[in-house]
């Protein structure tokens, strides 16, 4: 007999721990947006670790802009899933309450919910290409669909900007304080970006509002750090052991848990240091040493990896000549970080290491490899600038970069095709078809709009290394240049 649908905390009848409150006396007073797993593992435990140390109104209201698979999972279990802790010394499991129900593809339901007096905060998780947003010029990016169609129809928007801008047009109308706006997304000052996506929006509609918006509503910068692999069948299986219950919403995720929060919140907030988060004046120190180090690396062995047929990041950690490559990428990493009072890098590096080495986690390379034009600027075209700039040995970025253009010919060793998942992945296809050469391929591939500043791309110390290593991917294989480079 199957176990039943996981619906009430009483329901639980095995290890896993339960909530510290009763979720029934407490109401929603934040919306998120993007409510994939990872949110599911970081903000809303953070907020379950809030509500059970400090109580108040802080429970989540969910919501999934596309897609209604989330909700399907969740709001028949009345929000509750199970959190799964998998480290080196065993597995932990907790059931999560912070999530009080889940909106899902439905655009008139979820700006009703933004427009609700009780909703104090609006966190999001949409990924960079889910915010719409024109890094480059700072503003709302008028190619972007949902940009292009929310301007057309203010007034039914289905985007994120334009949500957010609906929502703060009503709630100013209706003399309600606008909530905080807070990014968790991986992007450098995603607050200050996301600021400059909504007051830009706004600006196209209404200028006044647009006033409104820059004077009234704070865009805190965030950065969040977990890794959170994909939920697999042994994911439910374990939440069913864990609880006795039936989990259709459970995720799974390693013990470390990072948030370091820009303290700027005019209508209150959680109490989210008692899960360990960190509040500071400045996040953008924090989040730079993240992005390239861990997400630097991250992204290396991920395309460096995957050809050279590692499905997991544990599995590139027990290649000993690609762990040495990592060990050398978080050094030059490091290199090119400003001091940080109270971090030493060196100490974060080994940390790291440790951390991709989690016999417990199945973290898939090629998860990581997705989205690589919006991830690369900041996790490894930024510090290979810096490193130029310095004076310093640029190899490893140079090795990240050739992995990654390797990778974006889109066909493995034995000829055979994966998709790239990348919102420029027309682009990339069209530039590289049909080339073979190394320098070509690095040309025209450094030549795509808004991705390597020409200084680096033209900068022969570089090119030369790119294409040197490039050749010898293509030649012999990416097993043959990670043996070489870790000689």
């Amino acid at each position: 007999m199957s176990p039943r649908r996981l619906a009430d905390i009483s329901q639980i009848v095995g290890a896993a721990k339960k909530p510290g409150y009763d979720p029934s006396g407490h109401g929603t007073g934040i919306v998120h947006i993007g409510l994939g797993a990872f949110h599911r593992a970081h903000q809303a435990v953070m907020t379950d670790d809030a509500l059970a140390d400090a109580g108040g109104d802080w429970r989540i209201t969910g919501v999934s802009l596309r897609s209604t698979e989330i909700a399907d999972a969740l709001n028949p279990q009345n929000g509750l899933y199970t959190l799964i802790e998998r480290g080196p010394e065993g597995t932990e499991a907790r059931v999560i309450a912070a999530i009080a129900n889940v909106i899902a593809a439905d655009p008139g339901g979820t700006l009703k919910a933004l427009c609700d007096e009780n909703i104090r905060i609006v966190t999001l998780t949409v990924t960079e290409k889910g915010y719409g947003i024109d890094r480059t010029a700072g503003g709302p990016d008028r190619n972007h669909p949902a940009v292009a169609e929310d301007l057309e129809s203010p007034e039914t928007p289905s985007g994120v900007l334009g949500l957010l801008v609906a929502a703060l047009k009503h709630r100013r109308a209706a003399r309600i304080a606008p909530f905080t706006v807070l990014s968790c997304d991986n992007l450098p000052e995603n607050g200050k970006l996301l600021r400059l996506g909504v007051i830009g929006f706004a600006r196209q509609l209404d200028a006044d509002l647009a006033d409104w918006i820059e004077n009234n509503v704070a865009f805190p910068s965030s950065m969040v750090d977990r890794i959170t692999p994909a939920s697999t069948d042994e994911t439910l299986a374990e939440a069913a052991a864990q609880t006795g219950c039936e989990d259709k919403a459970a995720v799974e995720c390693e013990p470390f848990i990072q948030w370091v929060i820009e303290d700027a919140f005019p209508q209150g907030r959680p109490a989210w240091e008692a899960g360990g988060a960190l509040f500071v004046t400045d996040v953008a120190p924090y989040e730079r040493m993240k992005l390239t180090m861990l997400n630097g690396s991250h992204s290396m062995m991920a395309y460096a990896g995957f050809l050279a047929g590692h499905r997991y990041v544990r599995d590139v950690m027990n290649d000993p000549a690609l762990a040495r490559l990592v060990r050398r990428h978080l050094a030059a990493a490091s290199g090119v970080m400003p001091p940080l009072v109270g971090i030493t890098f060196a100490d974060y590096g080994e940390a790291l290491i440790e951390r991709f080495r989690n016999p417990a986690i199945a973290h898939e390379t090629y998860q990581i490899a997705m989205d690589g034009t919006q991830k690369l600027p900041q996790r490894i075209i930024a510090p290979a600038l810096v490193a130029l700039e310095q004076g310093r040995d640029v190899r490893p970025f140079a090795f990240a970069t050739a992995a990654w253009m390797r990778y974006a010919l889109g066909r493995k060793e034995d000829g055979t095709a994966y998709e790239l998942r990348d919102p420029m992945a027309e682009t990339i296809q069209k530039t590289v078809a049909r080339l073979s050469d190394p320098a070509d391929i690095y040309d025209g591939l450094t030549k795509l709009p808004g991705l390597f500043p020409s200084e680096l791309a033209e900068s022969r110390i570089f090119a030369a290394p790119v294409t040197d290593l490039l050749e010898t991917m293509l030649d012999s294989g990416m097993r043959a240049a990670i043996d070489r480079e870790a000689e």
